[in-house]
């Protein structure tokens, strides 16, 4: 039997709409759709390319909320999970791998303090802040991040790269928080048990600020769960866990990618502002 298309010469568009009994017009008029739908699409993904320079490796859910005023203005109507399929049909989803590698020492002589962050509500910026530090693959070997995030605007307020896991990298970036960021007596410093934030040199700077000093109990990393999440994000959304041949490219890499991360990036934890919006608000962010 052969088969006939609208290439036949004895197909016309009009003997097959007869055939599934729907009229010229109609089938037009699906043809219409079917080409509008396109064009949204192509230029969907032209929009998400365009975000991805500077947040390459942003969640599909943010990306979504992202767009959502692109989406009216062009009559774009997609909800989250065909959004997330038309990304993956066109290998914009992207999957992370990472080398691991050890950041934390609590084995030490050092005093270690009592949590005081257990059921806190944070309604201000500066009152809670914390600390840790992450691994970034070089090519041979690691260089070693130390954060300090803003537990209610969720905005880095402190970083440092280091060749090490001595206390240099941490102190470096609590100096900065310090430096940048007007604090008051209420304002908790939080972080693991780890030999870095133990050390005389960094209880003493937090001291001289009158810094309350809050820890980690038994090393559990839930009790920095927020640190860690930082810590995940600011790696995988920004590729920051790919390896870098050195570590100067890695210390440019993560400038540029810690000032996307504050000014660009909505949280939804925050009411999908930015942390550098969220910083400057006051009282309950309502979490989406």
């Amino acid at each position: 039997m052969t088969k006939l298309s609208l290439e036949h010469p004895l197909v016309s568009v009009q003997t097959l709409c007869g055939l599934f009994g729907k009229s010229r017009q109609a089938w037009y008029e699906r043809q219409k759709q079917n080409d509008k739908s396109t064009l949204q699409e192509a230029m969907l993904l032209a929009e998400v390319r365009r975000l991805r320079v500077d947040l390459p490796s942003v969640g599909v859910e943010i990306l979504h909320h992202q767009l959502a005023g692109f989406r009216a203005q062009q009559d774009i109507k997609l909800g989250r999970d065909k959004f997330a399929k038309l990304l993956r049909d066109n290998g914009l989803l992207v999957r992370c791998k990472t080398r691991r590698a050890r950041t934390t020492w609590s084995d030490h002589p050092f005093r270690k303090y009592p949590n005081l962050t257990k059921g806190m509500k944070v309604d201000t910026p500066n009152r809670l802040w914390v600390s840790d530090i992450t691994y970034i693959p070089l090519q041979y070997g690691f260089a070693y991040l130390s954060l300090i995030t803003d537990a209610y605007s969720r905005k880095i307020v402190g970083w440092a790269l280091h060749r090490s896991l001595q206390m240099d990298g941490p102190l470096m970036a609590l100096k900065m928080a310090l430096k940048e960021n007007k604090v008051g007596r209420h304002l908790i410093h939080h972080s693991d048990r780890g030999v870095q934030y133990c050390c005389r040199e960094y209880i003493g700077l937090l001291r001289r600020y009158k810094v309350v000093i809050s820890m980690t109990e038994q090393g559990d990393p839930y009790e920095n769960a927020l640190a860690e999440q930082v810590n995940r994000t600011i790696k995988q959304e920004m590729l920051l866990n790919r390896s870098f041949v050195n570590y100067e490219a890695a210390g440019e890499a993560i400038q540029r990618a810690i000032e996307n991360y504050n000014q660009l990036l909505p949280h939804r934890s925050c009411n999908y502002h930015t942390p550098e919006q969220a910083h400057r608000m006051q009282g309950v962010l309502s979490k989406q």
